[in-house]
Parts: C-alpha cells; sequence; structure tokens
C-alpha cells in the first residue's frame, strides 16, 4: 500500500491536529454526566497524555510550560460520539465503484482515506467496523498517516454461499468448485465459507490480521442479490464454530440478522451482539434481554429514487418493523446500542449526526446522548484482550480516554446542536490529540 502517494493526494496527514503538547488544561466547563442526565456546575479537566488525569471544580495548576490550555467558557464537554455499525470502506464508495474491475486496494484507500477525517470531524471518535477490507485504513490512522477515529475492526464479513455476503458477480463461480476466489475475497471485503473447517479458518484469519470481533451473516438482507430477507443462514453447528473460535481468542461473534429464527438460533450459538434486528417479536427481545445479548440497532432511511424496485421490496418488513422494534426493545430492558450502517451511498455520510435525531420518537435526549457515548462504548470494549484501545470510552471520568467534544450549547436541551458538528463542535480531541480547537480567546 503506497500510504505516501495517498496522503500526498489528499493532504491527509496528522498537521490536521494541533502541534500536540504533553498536557491539555481545559478550564470552565460544564460536563455531561450520564449518572445525574444533567450537566455539573463549571468544572476543569486535566489531559495528560491520552487519559484524563484530573477533573476538578478547583484551579487546576499545570508546571512548566509545555500545556496547551482552552478556556471552555461556560461550554458542554461530552465524550466523543460513537457508532458501533458502519462500513468504512463500504459506505465510502458507490456499488458500481466496489465491483469496478479496475478496483484495487490502493484506489479503495484514496476514497476512504477522506472519508475517515470527515468523519472524526464530525465528531466520531470511535467506531466498530462491521465487515469489510478495513485493516490497511486502521494501521494507517493508527500510526498517524492518515486521520480518522478509532477503529474496532471485524475484518471480512463470513457468509455462506447465497448469503448476504455473497458479492460475487453473475460470472464468478464458487471456489470451492472452480478453485477461484471472488474479486471480493481477494479484496479482503468478505468470506464465502461453508462448514465448520471453512468457518474456523475464516474466522481465524481475521483474528490473525487483528479483528477485535467477528462479523458473521446469519440471515438474508437488503442490500444483496441473492438471499430473500427472510432466509436463515448458516446452521447452529457452523455458527457456534465461528463463535468457540472467537471466545478461544477472548472475544466474540456479531451476527447480521433481522428475523426471530436468526436471532434465536444466534443467542443458541452463543453470539453476543445482534446487527438490525428490525423484524423481531417480543418472545426474542424477551430472549435478548434474559441472555444480556446486545441489540445493535439502526433508523434507516426510507426507500428512495436511487434503490431498484428489489430492494425496496426488501425493506418493507424492516421498514415496517423499526418503528416497532425500538420501543418494545426499551420496554423489555434489551441492551441496546446504536449505529447507522450506511453501505455504498457515500453521501449518506454527511448525515451521520442528523441519523441520532431519529432516536428522539423513543428516547429523552439524556437517554440518546448516553447511547451514543457511553452504551456504545460498552458494547465496543465486550471485545475484551482483542480490544485494539483498552480502556474507560463514551464517559469522561479520570483515567478514561481523553476523546472529547466541546460543544456550544446544551445538547441535554436541544439535540439537534450534533447533527451541525461544523458549527456547534468548538473542539475535538481524540487520544489526548486537539483535532479541532475554534474557541476564541
Amino acid at each position: 500500500m503506497k500510504f505516501k502517494s495517498l496522503i500526498a493526494i489528499f493532504f491527509i496527514t496528522t498537521s490536521i491536529a494541533t502541534a500536540q503538547t504533553k498536557q491539555i488544561l481545559i478550564e470552565n466547563v460544564r460536563i455531561l454526566d450520564h449518572k445525574t442526565s444533567n450537566l455539573t456546575p463549571s468544572m476543569n479537566v486535566l489531559i495528560s497524555g491520552n487519559k484524563i488525569q484530573k477533573i476538578s471544580s478547583d484551579i487546576i495548576s499545570v508546571k512548566g510550560n509545555d500545556v496547551t490550555k482552552i478556556e471552555g467558557k461556560g461550554k458542554t464537554l461530552m465524550p466523543g460520539l460513537i457508532d458501533v455499525h458502519v462500513h468504512m470502506v463500504f459506505g465510502a464508495l458507490t456499488m458500481a465503484e466496489m465491483v469496478s474491475p479496475d478496483m484495487s486496494q490502493e484506489l479503495m484507500m484514496k476514497n476512504v482515506a477522506l472519508s475517515s477525517q470527515k468523519m472524526l470531524m464530525r465528531g466520531f471518535t470511535s467506531v466498530r467496523d462491521a465487515g469489510g477490507p478495513i485493516f490497511p485504513l486502521k494501521s494507517a490512522i493508527d500510526k498517524g498517516q492518515i486521520v480518522g477515529p478509532r477503529i474496532w475492526p471485524s475484518g471480512a464479513t463470513i457468509s455462506q454461499t447465497a448469503g448476504h455476503g455473497d458479492f460475487r458477480t453473475p460470472d464468478e463461480r464458487s471456489r470451492r468448485f472452480f478453485g477461484k476466489p471472488s474479486r471480493a475475497e481477494l479484496l479482503g471485503a468478505t468470506f464465502i465459507a461453508d462448514g465448520r473447517d471453512d468457518i474456523l479458518t475464516a474466522t481465524r484469519e481475521n483474528l490473525r490480521f487483528g479483528a477485535s470481533q467477528i462479523k458473521l451473516m446469519a440471515g438474508g438482507g437488503t442490500s444483496s442479490a441473492y438471499d430473500p430477507i427472510d432466509v436463515t443462514q448458516y446452521t447452529f453447528d457452523e455458527m457456534k464454530a465461528a463463535v468457540e473460535a472467537a471466545e478461544d481468542w477472548g472475544t466474540y461473534v456479531m451476527v447480521h440478522a433481522y428475523t426471530p429464527r436468526a436471532v434465536q438460533r444466534a443467542v443458541e450459538a452463543g453470539v453476543k451482539s445482534i446487527e438490525h434486528g428490525q423484524m423481531l417479536d417480543e418472545e426474542t427481545l424477551k430472549l435478548l434481554a434474559k441472555k444480556k445479548v446486545w441489540l445493535s440497532l439502526q433508523n434507516l432511511m426510507d426507500n428512495n429514487d436511487n434503490m431498484d424496485d428489489q430492494r425496496k421490496e426488501k425493506r418493507k418488513p424492516v421498514l415496517e418493523g423499526q418503528d416497532k422494534v425500538w420501543p418494545l426493545a426499551k420496554k423489555l430492558g434489551v441492551k441496546l446500542a446504536w449505529g447507522t450502517d450506511f453501505l455504498f451511498e457515500p453521501e449518506l455520510n454527511e448525515d451521520q449526526n442528523k441519523y441520532i435525531l431519529r432516536l428522539q420518537k423513543w428516547f429523552s435526549n439524556a437517554e440518546i446522548l448516553k447511547m451514543i457515548t457511553q452504551d456504545n462504548g460498552e458494547l465496543l470494549q465486550l471485545s475484551g484482550l482483542r480490544s485494539p484501545y483498552p480502556g474507560k470510552l463514551g464517559v469522561i471520568e479520570e483515567q478514561a480516554f481523553a476523546d472529547l467534544l466541546l460543544v456550544d450549547g446544551n445538547p441535554l436541551k436541544d439535540l439537534s446542536l450534533i447533527a451541525n458538528p461544523e458549527k456547534n463542535f468548538l473542539v475535538i480531541i481524540k487520544n489526548g490529540q486537539i483535532y479541532k480547537n475554534t474557541i476564541k480567546k
């Protein structure tokens, strides 16, 4: 991967971050406190390295000149936003670009690098990538070659033949029978794996490259060509194989699934996070609550003219179900997380913050802010020792990661503030580094 040439093309370097000092002192801010669902009185926050070292209502004295001071002027300090279902690569490309014969990893990175930077500048300091060729991007971000959020990578999706991750074009034949991997597999987008042995290998390959959790396709989807929305994918034994291999590495399996049958099988196999689930019934939601399995939901957009008729038809039961499942899952005490799941429509990324506001149908502003920070952060750290960034996330506490936003206003009263990050996020800090600071001195 020619990262240097990509960086030169997009001017995406660590120069976007302010020249760093060892410490940052943020004075006179009101902190979003999830425990009280309120803002604290005026506080001061000292960041040392990549962690919050001290929080105090008293003046914090810092010795030496190696400190950056930010006068908060009574603004709101809140944790960085977290999206637990993104596709950093698939979300930055159109379907035509993804299946183009000219697509290569280098060309892919050219598109994804700028999208990654924009996501951080929207205030998203952490994301969980729910499948795709993510490892080169994550490595570049961690090395400071590209700007972007922390990424919990799943690696290539794992799908059965004719499953939701079977991205083959009509002229591509089965690797098992004809011996040639599909282009999507060669690009690291997916593994088409049937049977226990193939699934074990696919899971372990992802873990070998640094996956923090494993993404398995357990049911039909709306954006795929072959599988009806109602089908259940992977037998119990196949799914159990992935769970066992992940658990041996101290982590977990997340599954794409909508229907009660698919989700109940996944829970029985030991899966810890259900992605989507808009078609679930009360019985299945009660099972999730009882087993403390996460339900990672989205607020999907309505059908539009860019979608073909087949996709529109497949999306109908999902769109009908999402207005029912959110309030029912909340009522039953299911562990809820939120993500966007934008796929192959790069223009949607600019609306990432606005999609948070859709939760106001069912949740208070305080509940929403907690979900997209603390709760989502808890789900990320379900990866345990495989987490690439072990520590406290989504909270403003001493020794938590210094992933912070200074907001011009009170989002508890006006949640729409977070839908305009360019205007209202005055300061963006990730991992103790300042990436934006528009506070007037």
